[in-house]
């Protein structure tokens, strides 16, 4: 009798197929198999938001956080940009085939590199439907194929999703196996994929520490092991004050659920008094709970109708994804890179700043995969850094880090172009 493990090994041998079939189409057929998938999105939106409706009643039923609700959730507006997200990445020049770093040798070689798919990616995830859609088509349009496994929170949403990417891939000449989806939601076939090192090239995680930590401790292939993102915002002496507020609302407020939210606030002390109640008062009156050290409450605490409480040394190393910050004022820049080196994560960073050169000590001392200059840490997406999306944000330093685009999903090979040249 054919186990689940069984039929997961099958997917394995189906995926190696078509990676090496879809390395072979043309950058057009690629992009007609995202283009019919974007179509798709928005053609079967009544199919897919009654999916998802039922995940997230059975999810609230079942006590998951309002964090993980909020991502689990699909509307009309998300189908809308995951839909031109895949526009956007369709568009986009193919990677594939790219040849750079090409020059002549003194005994006439002509050396470069040409850029090739990995292979075949397997993604792990929980409960954000939008991933699937994601990963498939960066990984289409990158010449990979690809083994999702979401989680169960979200698995009659990404049932729907992928059977929407094999058809729509199917339909432009892309083998449809290019796409897998495990639809058993046994927790212990994880770590069966972790094994799968004869077809997985690359494993990427996709959601909390636990996950994470599974996977880099686990994995027998190469895997993007970073990711949890513990975000800071530094708010410095000579700031614009109302940019400052308007950046630190957004960088909190507009995605609180996302890796790339704020989650500590450092604020330098000598323009605390006037900057802080103006941001205390934008963030808590959009439900936002500020976590603060003893000398931010003691500028707080005098201002009525604030959610304020004092905070713990956990604070400081928390993401929370969720409506809750941590706020420390901080004596000099300094004391800011100081605090971002022991608790961040390496994941995005950002200041602001009208003095130049406190900025630019910012943007070279600071070690993350993304450091921003009077801008909101929610710029650290594929999407807004001109990526179309991203499979992961990765916190490593090999292979890849910060978002991973198309070419993230690459290798390269040498190409050596001679005329019969010997070495003697």
């Amino acid at each position: 009798m054919q186990t689940v493990a069984d039929e997961l090994a099958i997917n394995g041998k189906r995926a190696r197929e078509s990676a090496r079939a879809l390395a072979r189409l043309s950058g057009q057929v690629r992009e007609l198999a995202l283009t019919n998938t974007a179509e798709a999105l928005q053609a079967r939106r009544d199919e897919i938001l009654s999916a998802n409706d039922l995940d997230h009643q059975e999810a609230r039923s079942g006590g998951l956080s309002d964090a993980a609700l909020g991502r689990l959730l699909l509307d009309e507006e998300r189908l809308d940009a995951m839909a031109d997200d895949v526009r956007r990445v369709a568009a986009l020049p193919d990677p594939i085939g790219e040849t750079f770093d090409m020059r002549s040798m003194p005994n006439g070689l002509r050396v470069g590199r040409r850029r090739v798919p990995l292979g075949v990616i397997g993604a792990i995830y929980e409960s954000r439907p939008n991933v699937t859609i994601d990963i498939a088509v960066l990984c289409v349009k990158s010449g990979n194929a690809v083994i999702l496994r979401g989680g169960k929170e979200a698995i009659r949403s990404n049932k729907v999703l992928a059977a929407l990417v094999r058809e729509s891939i199917a339909a432009a000449g892309v083998p449809k196996d290019a796409v897998q989806f495990v639809e058993s939601t046994d927790r212990a076939l994880v770590g069966r994929m972790l094994e799968m090192k004869e077809y997985i090239d690359l494993m990427i995680p996709r959601g909390g520490a636990e996950l994470v930590r599974r996977v880099g401790e686990e994995a027998t292939m190469p895997a993007v092991t970073g990711g949890v993102g513990v975000c800071h915002l530094f708010v410095d002496r000579a700031a614009e004050v109302d940019m400052a507020v308007a950046l630190v609302r957004d960088s909190k407020v507009s995605r609180p659920y996302a890796c790339n939210a704020v989650d500590t606030l450092l604020v330098h002390s000598g323009i605390a008094p006037a900057f802080l109640p103006r941001v205390a008062r934008e963030l808590t009156g959009a439900g936002v709970e500020l976590r603060c050290d003893r000398r931010a409450l003691s500028i707080l605490g005098q201002v009525e109708g604030l959610r304020v409480i004092p905070a713990t040394d956990e604070d400081w190393g928390t993401e929370y994804l969720a409506l809750t910050a941590a706020v420390r004022i901080v004596d000099s820049v300094d004391e800011a890179l100081g605090h971002i080196d022991t608790y961040g994560s390496g994941h995005t960073e950002a200041i602001v700043s009208e003095d130049y050169s406190v900025a630019m000590r910012f943007l070279d001392e600071v070690d993350a995969g993304v450091v921003l200059v009077n801008a909101g840490t929610v710029f650290n997406d594929g999407g807004q850094l001109g990526l179309g999306s991203e499979v992961a944000i990765s916190t490593n330093k090999l292979h890849a880090r910060g978002p991973m685009g198309l070419r993230e999903l690459t290798s390269y090979k040498w190409t050596v172009l001679g005329a019969g040249q010997v070495r003697g």
